[in-house]
């Protein structure tokens, strides 16, 4: 098994130059599976993770998330970025406490969002719960990547001056790559890129948006999917059951995993 240490090394070189995909598994099998095809680094879903414990995104306990961070760790060779959410602290030392809390569970990654409920921190104050983060991760020499995100894209305040305001904000304040999820148009990507430059940017790959070499030519550094991964898996489930209900039998798609490649995998 990779060492902590060598999987950090690792997700810091692949922010160096080029384009990669960081998938989003919900759980040590997915996990396991997303590194068998030959992904390079992993990403969690707090999404995915609630479905998976039966309930609604972002209401997930810290030590739910703290536990699901280093099974998905403790399954993988591979470089694991955490979605944090918003830190699970409002305060900065809060923050601070809490992301040497994720630091410990092997993460090579995390990001902290400036959301709370359904709008976004005053500036000020995101601000400052960022620099925390690099704080806290500087102190304990943990080598962990920060990933800071502006959610305003996500609650309605979506105005791009106001977005790259904030991502400069908070790669000044120690962020190591930045992140508007809900911006996917070539125009605002680009200028995100350009305004935190030299510092990597991540987007969030939707369905019927920008393709991951689309955004490698407009100088994204690594592309994620969030749930879109775990939402398709809920999507075949559902349908399998209806079928069930309705019809008494299942019919697998052609393209089905087989339970014996599963077992080999697993094996």
């Amino acid at each position: 098994m990779t060492t902590t240490p060598e999987k950090r090394a690792a997700f810091h070189a692949l922010h160096q130059s080029g384009c990669f995909t960081l998938p989003n598994p919900w759980d040590a099998g997915s996990a396991k599976y997303l590194q068998s095809m030959g992904f390079k680094a992993l990403a969690s879903t707090s999404a995915g993770l609630a479905w998976s414990i039966g309930k609604p995104d972002n209401q997930v306990t810290r030590d739910e998330v703290l536990s699901h961070l280093k099974s998905l760790c403790d399954a993988t060779d591979l470089p694991v970025n955490a979605d944090f959410e918003a830190g699970f602290a409002d305060d900065p030392e809060g923050v601070a406490a809490n992301v040497r809390l994720a630091a410990n569970t092997g993460v090579a990654g995390l990001s902290i969002e400036d959301r709370t409920g359904d709008g976004l921190y005053e500036h000020v104050l995101a601000v400052e719960r960022i620099a925390a983060a690099r704080a806290a991760i500087d102190a304990d020499g943990s080598k962990v990547l920060l990933v800071a995100r502006c959610e305003g894209a996500l609650v309605g305040q979506d105005d791009l001056d106001f977005i790259i305001k904030r991502l400069v904000a908070f790669a000044e304040a120690g962020a190591d790559c930045l992140y508007a999820p809900g911006v996917g148009s070539p125009e605002g990507v680009a200028a995100i890129v350009a305004a935190v430059a030299p510092k990597p940017v991540n987007v969030l790959l939707t369905t019927g948006g920008l393709s991951a070499p689309r955004l490698a030519a407009l100088g994204v550094r690594r592309v994620s999917v969030g749930g879109s991964l775990a939402r398709m898996a809920w999507s075949g489930f559902a349908r399998a059951a209806r079928q069930l209900q309705a019809d008494g039998l299942i019919t697998p798609p052609d393209d089905a995993v087989g339970g014996g490649a599963l077992n080999k995998l697993f094996s």
